[in-house]
């Protein structure tokens, strides 16, 4: 390793396990050759020296696939490339199902592998029994093969990341702490080390369990916990002859493989055990936890009975090592919003090892290039609330996400702790009307309403199916109001806010005072960086309605591109509430409510108005297909105006109603249908841009207009009326995987399951297709258009949280 500092780095990697080796690695395969790497114990000595190490390739989107998919490229010619062993077994993985609603969950799964082109198929029990002998397969009904899968030594594929990025002239320092790090300006300049201080242009956070700490050297919010995590080793047993597959048995919260020829048992309780800031310090060096046995015994239970060979098996030891976990279970990657040139890849959520190589890739393109490698919303650095970074709510909430790790992925699951952070204005009254709430960037939101019991989640037709329907045609036949007071609101003011706004907005900014702008904001690449509407209060003062859990990566984008205008930025989030009047009755209850001069207001505009006394700006647009206006008003005169709204006939509708509504219009949403891969002319979106440039990312998109590019969003309704699509699914025309959902629901005014997609290939209107609902194949019909679109409404396109 090297002996003395540099005075300066272009970049400093802060960490020495999987994320900081491999992210060094690729700093130096980018041409970065001055790159450091600064471990204050050895490396790998934090978590990544005893993680199990396994590397499943399929995730829940194509995006974090893609990303596991390339560690496994990466480590299986890691050796080739720098000579340095990576111990690769690529021996598969056998994904167990014990009741109906796991088997379910793994047939996704394996139709999921089909759209990422990874290969993996269902096999019976005795199939599965007889690539794992030593397992009882009494209660298995069935399995998911995915010979792909395998697994590395960990440290030594990090002695090969390390020989391959010293080659290329990087540098590793061991034994050297991080004491502080250097901001100017709201930007990295160095770090400060028991051995000296380095200046720098940027830093790669890779540091684990203790990246809360050091994010909060340079100001920055990491929301990352450690809990104990526990695996069994065994001394050899006979049945065990060289390498087994990885046996996942989820149901009782295993995972289970070979090891020097005994048994690796390691789990995810249902409840991990939290490890509280300050516990594991500095002398925390190739470390492990005191064995619980206690903890671990129902487990072990859960053990004995899918391997009863375990009964005389000899024990080498109870493992329990620490690992970190992120509010949410997804690791976070990228630029903080805090401070410029902070750069997270921590909180790995025990997938280190599987998702180090791909990981450590995007976060040295992010580095050098600005961007990851392809979308990776959802492990953005900036999706946190601010909230999440509190040691209460994180010891609250990283035990259940450990135990959520093999969790049935049911729709409308939604987590227990850490609840009730952020209360919208109308908390109060949507509880009265016994609101079932979900948590969006901490606000508790209402996705319906009149719940009699808690739900039970399926994957069939759910337990709220008719109290959203009734949401629905309440919308349609009467009027409801929708709250979207959890939006963002960033009021944009000054003498340049006209030309600031042009610059970073590709919708038609210059409106007069009084318009309602959609616009979308986009980077060089001409893909979105959010999507949004805009109100032109004044010549110089806008306000910007953005996703709920986008306002801090939004307004970190905003911010950053203001340099030399004359702008003021703020944060008007909470000052406001947002309520949303929709329905043909929705005319008769403004006016008896006090504006009725809101009826003459045309589509678009917005104008100031007095609803049950109290002022509202009220924006003629509609969400759901349905007329209406969206208003604004102080949050304090919500409740004032939603008891006028009701007693004149208005019911209270939740996400859940919304989301099959838009589904209907056909409207796309940021992390659906619009995300950093996806340009306006691939979501159909171009109408809304200006043609004559000026803005962000305009030349991308002459480019792409002179290359042909076309919208590949379609919308399909399916048959059978009992389907229930979830996203993602793949959609066939023939034999052949043309397109995948990416948002679904019922369609209570179609009366048919519905989703929104993107095409591979071009489809025709009313084409026939195929959707793939867990190996099961439905007929659709495709649309290119909305599925729902009444006379009288305006087509509005927006952000949904």
């Amino acid at each position: 390793m090297s002996k003395s500092l540099p005075s300066h780095a272009s970049v400093v990697v802060i960490g020495g396990g999987i994320m900081g080796c491999s992210t060094l690695y690729h700093l130096a395969k980018m041409g970065v050759s001055d790159a450091i790497l600064l471990e204050r114990n050895a490396l790998t000595s934090g978590t990544t020296w005893h993680s199990a190490a396994q590397v499943r390739a399929l995730r829940h989107s194509q995006n974090l696939t893609r990303m596991i998919q390339y560690s496994v490229e990466l480590y299986s010619q890691l050796e080739k490339e720098t000579g340095q062993a990576v111990g690769w077994i690529q021996k598969g993985s056998l994904s167990l199902a014990t009741n109906p609603d796991r088997m379910i969950h793994i047939q996704r799964q394996e139709a999921l592998a089909h759209a990422y082109g990874i290969d993996a198929h269902s096999i019976s029990a005795a199939e599965a029994k007889e690539r794992w002998p030593l397992m009882n397969a009494d209660d298995v009904l069935g399995a998911v093969w995915s010979p792909d899968d395998g697994r590395v030594s960990p440290s030594d594929v990090c002695a090969a990341l390390v020989k391959g990025a010293k080659s290329l002239g990087a540098k590793i320092f061991e034994k050297t702490g991080v004491t502080g790090i250097l901001t100017e300006n709201g930007r990295v300049t160095g770090v400060e080390t028991t051995q000296g201080t380095v200046m720098c242009d940027a830093i790669a956070l890779c540091t684990g369990l203790w990246s809360r700490e050091v994010g909060a050297m340079a100001g920055a919010e990491v929301p990352v916990l450690a809990c104990e995590h526990f695996y069994l080793l065994t001394k050899p047993i006979d049945g065990i002859v060289g390498n087994t597959p990885t046996l996942s048995d989820h149901d009782n919260h295993l995972y289970i493989r070979d090891d020097s020829g005994g048994l690796l048992v390691g789990c995810f309780e249902p409840m991990g055990k939290p490890i509280a800031p300050g516990v594991l310090n500095e002398a925390f060096e190739f470390g492990l936890l005191p064995e619980d046995w206690d903890h671990f015994e129902p487990m072990m239970m859960n053990a004995l009975h899918r391997l009863p060979a375990l009964e005389t098996a000899e024990v080498k030891m109870l493992l329990n090592g620490p690992e970190s976990f992120t509010p949410d279970g997804t690791f976070m990657l990228g630029e903080t919003a805090e401070t410029r040139g902070l750069f997270l890849g921590c909180g790995m959520n025990s997938v280190g090892i599987a998702s180090g190589g791909g990981a450590g890739m995007n976060l040295a393109h992010a580095i050098v290039h600005g961007h990851t490698a392809y979308d990776l919303t959802e492990a953005y650095a900036k999706r946190f609330a601010p909230i999440f970074n509190s040691v209460e709510h994180l010891m609250a909430r990283a035990p259940e996400i450990l135990g959520t790790h093999y969790d049935i992925a049911y729709p409308g699951k939604q987590l227990k702790t850490a609840r009730n952070l952020r209360a919208m204005p109308l908390d109060t009254e949507y509880r009265a009307a016994k609101a079932h709430m979900g948590q969006f960037y901490g606000w508790e939101r209402p996705l319906y309403f009149n719940k009699t019991a808690e739900p039970v989640l399926g994957f069939g037709r759910p337990d709220w199916f008719e109290k959203v329907r009734a949401e629905v045609m309440a919308a349609h036949t009467k009027a409801a109001i929708f709250d979207a007071s959890p939006f963002g609101k960033i009021d944009v003011e000054g003498a340049d806010t006209e030309a600031f706004l042009k610059t970073v907005c590709a919708g038609q900014m210059g409106r007069a005072p009084g318009s309602v702008i959609y616009t979308a904001m986009l980077n060089d690449r001409g893909t979105f960086e959010s999507d949004l509407t805009a109100q032109r209060i004044r010549d110089d003062l806008y306000r910007l309605f953005v996703g709920t859990t986008a306002i801090k990566r939004d307004l970190a984008w905003l911010t950053r591109h203001s340099e030399g205008f004359d702008v003021t930025l703020s944060d008007t989030t909470e000052t406001y509430a947002v309520l949303s009047l929709m329905g043909p009755e929705a005319a008769r209850i403004i006016a008896e409510c006090g504006a009725p001069e809101l009826n003459d207001l045309g589509y678009f505009k917005h104008m100031g108005a007095h609803v049950a006394g109290k002022h509202v700006r009220a924006a003629r647009m509609s969400y759901v297909g349905e007329a209406g206006w969206e208003m604004t008003c102080k949050a304090e005169n919500a409740p004032v105006i939603y008891a006028a709204l009701t007693a004149a006939g208005a019911v209270p509708a939740g996400m859940f109603a919304q989301t099959s509504m838009r589904i209907e219009k056909g409207f796309c949403a940021m992390g659906h249908e619009l995300d950093g891969d996806v340009t306006p002319i691939a979501a159909g979106l171009d109408f809304a841009t200006r043609k004559k440039g000026g803005f962000i990312g305009a030349e991308a998109l002459d480019a792409a207009r002179a290359a042909g590019a076309q919208s590949h969003i379609i919308s399909l309704v399916i048959d059978d009326e009992t389907a229930v699509p979830l996203g993602h699914e793949p959609v066939y025309l023939g034999d052949k995987i043309v397109g995948q959902t990416t948002s679904c629901g019922f369609g209570y005014r179609v009366g048919k399951p519905v989703a929104l997609g993107h095409a591979r290939v071009a489809l025709q209107d009313g084409a026939r297709v195929k959707v793939d609902i867990a190996r099961k194949l439905y007929d659709a019909t495709v649309h290119l258009g909305p599925v729902f679109d009444p006379e009288g409404t305006r087509m509005k396109v927006s952000q949904e949280a």
